[in-house]
This record gives structure tokens, C-alpha cells and sequence, in this order.
């Protein structure tokens, strides 16, 4: 007997779009930071990254860990925008994002980690929040 050939949703384009629509237009949402990252620190950035996960229930669910740094203006915005950021991941729990459902969103960690370009710079405000996210697969393809 053959397996199914069961295909996981893209987390990073989950996390993406949840983001997109529910933060403040004008703040950069995306997997890499933009090239022009000193000019979108005003409005903030906020990327996302998969950092790993793993099959929980064999073609069913698989939990994955993202990495979010959230890089502003000032300390103080930096932080409010990861906290934004959390809290509206949090809120997707439950939902279907891109036909993906989301099951659970857990807390990892929030830390403190400025972003120095150079020596000669001045370092960049960055938060990296890291997540995780239970998701189910799509249907298997016949």
C-alpha cells in the first residue's frame, strides 16, 4: 500500500498574511528584510522566518517554529510591534489562513537582539519573537 502524498501548508505565507492585514499600513511584512531596510524603519518591518518544526500526527498536523525580527525606529516601537505582532498571531488560532488551518499558536520566546550593520554604524532596534504554530495539512493529492 502506497502513502498519501500529503502536502503542508507554507507557514511563512500564513504568518505573512496574517500580519499583513492586521497591522498598520505603511510596515513592511515579508520572509527577508527589505533592501531599503533603513528607509521602512519608521513604519516598521517585520520578518518572518521558518525555523523548524516536525509531523505531530502523521499526515494530519505539523507544528512549526518561526522567527520573527521586528526591527523599528526606537526600542520602545520595536517592542510594541512585536508585542502587535504576537498578539495577532495569537488571535489567528482557530482560524483558516490561505487553506491553512491553524490550530494553536504558542509563545516561544521575546528577546532583545539590536541588529548592527557595521562597526560604524549605530545598531538597528530589533526584537526577534519566536513562535510556534500547529497547522494541518491539505488534503492529500490522489
Amino acid at each position: 500500500m502506497t502513502s498519501p502524498v500529503v502536502v503542508f501548508p507554507d507557514a511563512e505565507l500564513v504568518a505573512v498574511t496574517v500580519l499583513r492585514q492586521a497591522l498598520a499600513a505603511g510596515t513592511y511584512v515579508g520572509t527577508e528584510w527589505p533592501a531599503d531596510l533603513l528607509g521602512k524603519l519608521k513604519a516598521g518591518v517585520v520578518s518572518v522566518t521558518r525555523g523548524g518544526g516536525a509531523t505531530v500526527q502523521r499526515f494530519v498536523t505539523e507544528d512549526v517554529t518561526l522567527d520573527l525580527d521586528v526591527l523599528a525606529a526606537d526600542k520602545g516601537q520595536a517592542h510594541d510591534l512585536a508585542q502587535l505582532a504576537r498578539a495577532h498571531l495569537r488571535a489567528a488560532e482557530g482560524t483558516t489562513v490561505d487553506g491553512a488551518q491553524i490550530y494553536t499558536v504558542a509563545d516561544i520566546s521575546l528577546i532583545w537582539l539590536p541588529y548592527e550593520p557595521d562597526a560604524e554604524t549605530d545598531p538597528i532596534p530589533r526584537y526577534v519573537l519566536v513562535m510556534q504554530m500547529r497547522l494541518r495539512a491539505k488534503p492529500a493529492v490522489p
